[in-house]
């Protein structure tokens, strides 16, 4: 299993932000795909990373 990924930001650019699982705020660090989340964004030395991601509720 991979324990990175990419999320794709709203709005204008669309950009991929790479993830690491250890950021993702749930119990078991799973999300599921296009599974609509929010984050922060921190500049890592390869570019901008998303953090503390955590799951939208609908």
């Amino acid at each position: 299993a991979k324990h990175f990924g990419f999320i794709t930001e709203d709005g204008e650019g669309n950009e991929d932000l790479f993830f690491h699982k250890s950021n993702i705020l749930t119990e078991d660090l799973a999300l599921e795909k296009n599974q609509r989340v929010e984050f922060d964004v921190k500049k890592s030395e390869k570019g901008l990373e998303a953090i503390d991601i955590k799951p939208l509720t609908e």
